[in-house]
């Protein structure tokens, strides 16, 4: 694919969506790393539904350190692997106090060197907490990069580099939402809905259904 398709590409999803999101709910950098450490093989929905009980409660690594393990678990436990992630965020919570003062760092190393945090969950706070043009690359945006041309790649890890060496710069801090959010909804893995897309034009995908009576969705 070339830079030209691409960027039309990108300018499409900005149009359609001007100012992209998480759809995690948070009201710190602390409760983003939180939700998506929580988030692994997990939906939003869910991890939405478990914080919404216990951030009201502690949504700071003090207040999660006093709150403990087991009483931890009973907040979180509708989450799958509740119990492995209540292990860790209580170690990312004793390990923000004693490196960090508490806060969450800025640095790509700092937040992989926490208990549970691994490089997708870095660049997702990175991006979404802090503005750092990082691509975080889930099921969604592998599906996505691949299904479309737009990035190709074997493994996670050489979709990223591809999405972060390819992007336009003027797209670059919101393409990770975008893609995740066309992934969701609309580029789906198992029938993707090809009538609804905006850039159904311009992916490469060979079994693409076009349905030329059908309105794009915008």
């Amino acid at each position: 694919m070339n830079g030209a398709k691409r960027h039309e590409i990108f300018r499409r999803l900005r149009e359609n969506n001007p100012a992209p999101t998480t759809e995690l709910n948070y009201d710190s950098p602390f409760e983003l790393l939180v939700a998506v450490v929580l988030s692994a093989q997990a939906t939003d929905v869910g991890v939405n539904k478990a914080t919404a009980r216990l951030f009201p409660v502690a949504n700071t690594p003090q207040a999660i350190l006093a709150l403990g393990e087991e009483k931890l678990r009973e907040y979180i436990k509708t989450i799958g692997l509740y119990q492995t992630k209540a292990r860790n965020v209580i170690g990312l919570c004793a390990a923000l106090i004693e490196r960090h003062g508490g806060e969450v760092p800025r640095s790509r190393e700092a937040l992989e060197a926490l208990p549970g945090v691994g490089r997708k969950t870095a660049n997702v706070v990175l991006n979404t907490a802090f503005g750092e043009p990082t691509i975080a690359v889930d099921t969604h945006i592998f599906r996505v990069a691949n299904r479309t041309g737009l990035a190709p790649g074997k493994t996670v890890r050489a979709v990223e580099d591809k999405l972060v060496k390819f992007t336009p710069a003027e797209f670059a801090r919101d393409a990770h939402h975008w893609l995740i959010l066309h992934g969701r909804y609309v580029c789906k893995a198992r029938k993707p809905e090809c009538a609804r897309c905006v850039i159904v034009d311009l992916c490469e995908f060979r079994q693409k259904v076009l349905d030329t009576t059908a309105a794009p969705l915008v």
